[in-house]
């Protein structure tokens, strides 16, 4: 499933390859967020030309809305948003516990109402598993607790066995679902209760294909506990005893100091098997992806590329760029010189900024194009220094020419 095929001698830069059931994925590896079966402002086609080898979807949301009945009647997530290649998915315990109304934690899961139209809902380590198993990633991630960063740590280490115990959990469903048929595959519509019967809302699911549920999904842990090194370590040990094909840094880039961030990634890591690969969950910024490599970390995602983009913002090897900005009302040069994105390949940043300042869909969609372009493209950098042995060189000048939150001139 996963091959270390080089290291960095300076750090703990890994260069990598993972396989799963619809491709091999490139560590390490950016994936664009995709949260409701789409990444925004571009299409599957684009993001095919840019080569993302992967993309995240969200279980949480894809359960509330268009809901399991549906994906699941029209054969899984993969020809339900029309992508061929590896998908991963996270089981939504995030969302639950920053999105929910009105929620209640029990061991047994969550009790909380859906924050589109207020439905009473549940859904545990159990059910999570259930619901990526329909949805037909390629990656699904282990139910967990994620505690605000700066919670009591009495809070934080309740939150750590919670997610322990839940991912056992998932762990046998995981293993006991890999042995279920596509076609005798059940389809929980709703889930209100702990251990609910699941219900195939119209017959058997459909047969396997290139895009329908798969039987070998690999299932991720997730590490937590805050800025806590005790906790990170004691929760990364005690999932790594799991030896799961995966495990993901969690509870990072919830609203703590970078340093805490680091801090945590810095204590997690040597917890961690070597022969399995590591996520970062929603980082980052690309001086932390860098920062992150740097540390042994292999996978990585972030709302930001298409985020600021559709507030006009465009990233740069110097830093960020306003494209907004009234200097820029006649320059005639690409958001970036020597970018191969479609929009510096094609259009003036004056061009971009007249559409941006107009309201017009298609500056959005360029800007959008040219950021994804940037974070896959970063990675894709990284390897090819890790394979030539020279990452240290390479994230020594990057870290020195890229400028964070500021805009060059």
């Amino acid at each position: 499933m996963f091959t270390l095929l080089a290291t960095d001698p300076d750090s703990q830069a890994r260069l990598g390859r993972l396989t799963v059931a619809h491709g091999v994925i490139e560590t390490p590896v950016f994936m664009p967020v995709g949260t409701q079966a789409t990444v925004k402002c571009v299409s599957p086609r684009e993001l095919r030309e840019l080569d993302a080898q992967i993309i995240l979807a969200n279980s949480y949301h894809l359960f509330i809305r268009p809901g399991l009945e549906v994906i699941g009647k029209l054969g899984g997530l993969h020809r339900f948003e029309s992508w061929e290649r590896p998908i991963l998915t996270d089981s939504g315990g995030f969302q639950v516990f920053s999105l929910a109304k009105l929620r209640k934690v029990t061991d047994h899961g969550v009790h909380f109402q859906s924050h589109i139209d207020g439905a009473k809902l549940f859904i545990g380590p159990r059910e999570a598993v259930h619901i990526q198993r329909v949805l037909g990633s390629d990656i699904m991630m282990a139910f967990d607790e994620c505690p605000p960063w700066d919670a009591a740590k009495e809070d934080i280490n309740m939150a750590v066995q919670r997610t322990v115990r839940w991912a056992k959990i998932c762990a046998e469903e995981w293993a006991a679902a890999a042995e279920i048929p596509n076609s005798k595959l059940q389809i929980p519509i709703k889930l209100q209760a702990p251990n609910a019967k699941l219900q195939n809302a119209d017959g058997d699911a459909p047969a396997n294909n290139q895009y329908s549920i798969i039987n070998n999904q690999l299932l991720f842990g997730i590490v937590q506990g805050g800025s806590h090194a005790d906790l990170r370590r004691e929760c990364a040990e005690q999932l790594a005893a799991l030896d799961l094909p995966g495990y993901a840094i969690g509870g990072v880039s919830v609203g703590e100091p970078e340093e805490e961030m680091l801090r945590a990634v810095d204590v997690t890591v040597p917890a961690l098997p070597v022969s399995k690969p590591r996520y970062a969950m929603g980082l980052g910024q690309p001086r932390q992806i860098v920062e992150m490599v740097r540390r042994g970390v292999d996978m990585f995602d972030c709302v930001l590329p298409t985020r600021v983009a559709r507030n006009g913002t465009a990233y740069t090897r110097r830093g960020t760029l306003n494209l907004k900005r009234a200097d820029l009302k006649a320059d005639a040069g690409p958001i970036e010189d020597n970018c191969g994105c479609y929009a510096c390949q094609n259009f003036s940043r004056a061009y971009i900024r007249h559409l941006l300042k107009a309201g017009e869909i298609l500056g959005l969609r360029l800007v959008t194009l040219h950021n994804l372009h940037f974070y896959l493209d970063l990675p894709r950098q990284i390897r090819t220094a890790l394979a030539a042995g020279d990452f240290g060189r390479w994230s020594r000048e990057f870290l020195e020419q890229y400028k964070p939150r500021e805009d060059y001139e």
